[in-house]
């Protein structure tokens, strides 16, 4: 798998902006960032990826196997379920002070 296809997108929620800034009991700030990935990528290609992308230093990469979500659609033919792909997010530690500029809210 080459570099390019392990990190899909970069996911800016509420919750992965509050991430960007959170602190160690020692005052200092931790950066973390979530991406979409592909469900074949391990923490170590993960790592790689980031690494060579965006020249930053990783720490750590928690990684999570999201499941999809069922969905119904209804029309005048009947209903319709269809059930979406699984998806792999993975949340990105940095060293302390650096930042990937690309994702910052």
């Amino acid at each position: 798998m080459e570099i390019t296809d392990i990190i899909k997108k970069g996911i800016i929620t509420e919750k992965s902006v509050m991430l960007q800034n959170t602190t160690t009991p020692k005052g200092e700030v931790v950066p973390r960032y979530t991406f979409e990935v592909a469900l074949e990528a391990n923490k170590h290609e993960i790592r790689m990826a980031v690494e060579y992308l965006f020249g930053v230093k990783v720490v750590r990469v928690n990684t999570i196997r999201m499941p999809g979500k069922a969905q119904m659609l209804r029309t005048r033919k009947g209903i319709y379920h269809k059930e979406a792909r699984p998806w792999k997010k993975a949340v990105v530690t940095l060293a302390p002070g650096q930042t990937i500029a690309e994702l910052q809210a």
